[in-house]
Order: C-alpha cells, then structure tokens, then sequence
C-alpha cells in the first residue's frame, strides 16, 4: 500500500512539475518585428563619413586631393562614394594646379575618377569655369563640363553646352548641343 501511495504521489508530483516547466521550455519563440524605414534609417546612417578627406597619386606622380564635409558609401559598391560639399585639388606634374568646387559628388576610390555636380567651378590659372557637371578622370586624361557651362578668363567669357579638355595635352573641345545654337563669346575689352 505503501507502493502506491509513493507512485500516486510520484506521478502527480511529476504531473504537476511538467505543467509548470513545460510552458517555459516549450514555448514558441517571439518574433520581433522591424519597422523597414526605421531599419533603413539605422542602416544608412552606419555608412556615413563625416570630414571626407583622400589623398592619392597615380602611377605618373599626378597628386589628387578631395575634401567633402560628408561622405555615404554606396551598399552596392563600396569603391564609390556620394560626397557633399566637395573642394579638389589636382596636381599634375607637368602642369598647374587645378581647382575644383561642387556641391556633390560621386567618387571612386579606385581609379580616382569623380563625377561633380550642381554649382561646379573649376579655377586654372586665371580661367575659371563654371557649370552643372563635371566627369574628371585620369584614367581617361579627360576633364568633361557640361550644364550651363560658362568660362572666363581675363579677355573673354564664352557661353557653351560642352567644354572637353584633354588634361594631358590641353586640347579643348567646345560644343553645343543643338547644330543650330552657337557657342556665345563676349570680349570683355
């Protein structure tokens, strides 16, 4: 009798124990859910550079100095970053100094290659040119403005579509869009 009052009490002990360990062992785990634009919102921010500054040469000794006050890298390719409020010094050997200004900016860190645009000014010499965008590359030796692009120097101001400049040898190109408008040359004189 003894027996079973021991099992019976085993049994409603053990009972008694799973039902209270059971929920806690067993349960389902939580899901949390994320809100996706506040998830954006942190994930964007992680990849933001404040006080951007790079320095590099090339292979030919030709310095490239580029200064944002911000930088974001793109998710899709960290070699390319957005700049902001961006200031550019090229040094090239065997030419002068190149300054350049815009209010953004797409660079890679690769090949230094640098896409300029809205309020770009371009200061060489006593030349200075204006415009809404920049392609600058020394990979191609190219500098490419275009946008309402307007160049000054100490005689002239001239209005055009394109200005391509071959960084190397100088030779510039001048254009405009449409055959029938004409590039337009003021003489300050």
């Amino acid at each position: 009798m003894k027996k079973k009052k021991t099992i019976v009490f085993l049994i409603i002990f053990l009972s008694i124990l799973s039902i209270l360990i059971y929920p806690k062992v067993y349960q389902k785990k939580k899901v949390i859910k994320v809100n996706p634009i506040i998830s954006e919102e942190i994930h964007s921010n992680s990849n933001i550079i404040e006080n951007v500054n790079y320095v590099a040469k090339d292979s030919k000794g030709n310095q490239y100095i580029i200064n944002a006050l911000q930088g974001e890298i793109d998710y899709s390719n960290s070699n390319i970053i957005y700049l902001t409020k961006v200031q550019a010094t090229i040094k090239m050997i065997d030419s002068d100094r190149i300054e350049i200004t815009s209010d953004f900016g797409k660079y890679n860190i690769n090949n230094f290659d640098t896409i300029f645009s809205k309020n770009v000014t371009i200061d060489y010499l006593d030349n200075k040119i204006i415009g809404e965008y920049l392609d600058f590359s020394l990979r191609r030796n190219s500098m490419i403005v275009s946008r309402n692009v307007v160049y000054t120097n100490l005689k002239n101001i001239m209005r055009a579509d394109v200005i391509e400049v071959d960084i190397k040898t100088k030779d510039t190109k001048i254009f405009m869009y449409e055959d029938e408008k004409k590039i337009n040359i003021i003489s300050k004189d």
